[in-house]
């Protein structure tokens, strides 16, 4: 009788054990996503003509008011670029990324890493500008983009947007 238990347990355990390899595995547990390594910004060369801060005031077609945007670039490879819409009898508008700009074979290249104090998607192409720059000297700065030509003053260090 014993012998007979001990038949029925092996066989009862070989036929679970056979059952058990059939049953649905559980998915394998995702792993966290990889984070994000954000940019460290290159330091420029020294006497780099495009360090310091430019503004740009321009009117375009169907907006009331002028946009002014300023762009500082800083010894150190960062950047900000703040856009501002000034309109009559209305409170100003405007837009503030930061990021790292470089002077790359005739180019400014502004990469912002953060829009309006948050992060941006890095992989996200619209982040990256470039701009073919025309002349540079002491008080002007030209450069084409995307939305044409832009001309920009030398201003002061420090030198802030009003509202």
């Amino acid at each position: 009788m014993r012998f007979i238990r001990l038949s029925m347990a092996a066989l009862g355990a070989a036929v679970l054990g056979g059952l058990s390899a059939c049953a649905p595995t559980r998915p394998p547990v995702a792993s966290a996503p990889a984070a994000v390594v954000v940019p460290t910004c290159t330091p420029v060369p020294a006497g780099e003509k495009l360090v310091g801060n430019w503004l740009s005031v321009t009117a375009q077609k169907g907006v009331a008011g002028s946009l002014r945007t300023l762009y500082t670039l800083n010894p150190d490879g960062t950047m900000n670029y703040v856009e501002q819409i000034k309109r009559p009898r209305t409170p100003s508008q405007g837009l503030e990324e930061s990021g790292c700009w470089s002077h790359e074979g005739g180019q400014l290249v502004l990469r912002t890493l953060e829009s309006n104090g948050v992060q941006v998607n890095l992989k996200d192409p619209i982040y990256t500008n470039r701009y073919r720059i025309i002349r540079v000297d002491t008080t002007e700065l030209r450069f084409q983009g995307a939305n044409g030509l832009v001309r920009a003053r030398r201003m002061s260090p420090g030198y802030r947007l009003p509202f």
